[in-house]
C-alpha cells in the first residue's frame, strides 16, 4: 500500500483516503441499516426466526450493492493515465521481428478491408505501407513478399 499525500494505492488502484473512509462509512450505514431494519420487520411477519435472519442477511447484501453504486457515483476514479513519448525504434524492432516470421509481413493489398481500416484507426497503416514501398516486407531478404514463391508466402 503506497501513499502519495491524500492518495494511496490499494490493490493496484489509486484512491483518495478521505473518499475511501467516507465510502466505508456509507457502506456500513446502508448495509447495516438494511440488515437491522429488514430483520426487525421480517421477525414480525415470518414464523421461522432463522429464516427471517437469513432473509435479512440477503437484504443487507443488497444494501452493500446499493452502497457500492452510491459511492461509485459520488467518488470519481483518481487514476491518471500518462502516455509516454513513443519510441520509434521500438516499432521498427517489432516490425523487423514480424518480418522474420514465416510468411513475412505480407502485402497490404492482400488484407481484408476491415483489417486495413483497423490499421488506419490505430495509426499503423502508414508504417506497413512505408515498409512495403521500401521493399522491406521480409527482413530475411530484400525481396518483397510478391516476389517469393507461393509455397513460402501464406
Amino acid at each position: 500500500m503506497k501513499q502519495h499525500g491524500e492518495l494511496m494505492e490499494i490493490w493496484g488502484d489509486t484512491v483518495d483516503r478521505r473518499h475511501l473512509a467516507l465510502a466505508i462509512v456509507i457502506g456500513g450505514v446502508i448495509a447495516m441499516g438494511a440488515f437491522v431494519g429488514s430483520r426487525a420487520w421480517l421477525r414480525q411477519i415470518v414464523a421461522d426466526q432463522a429464516m427471517a435472519a437469513s432473509y435479512a442477511m440477503l437484504v443487507g447484501l443488497g444494501g452493500c450493492v446499493i452502497a457500492g453504486i452510491i459511492c461509485a457515483k459520488l467518488f470519481a476514479p483518481k487514476r491518471q493515465i500518462v502516455e509516454e513519448g513513443e519510441d520509434p525504434s521500438w516499432r521498427e524492432s517489432a516490425m523487423n521481428e514480424l518480418a522474420t516470421d514465416a510468411g513475412g509481413l505480407g502485402r497490404l493489398a492482400d488484407l481484408p478491408p476491415a483489417v486495413i481500416a483497423e490499421l488506419k484507426d490505430v495509426g499503423l497503416y502508414e508504417a506497413f505501407a512505408e515498409r512495403e514501398r521500401a521493399g522491406l516486407t521480409d527482413a530475411s531478404s530484400s525481396t518483397p513478399v510478391a516476389g517469393r514463391t507461393a509455397a513460402t508466402a501464406h
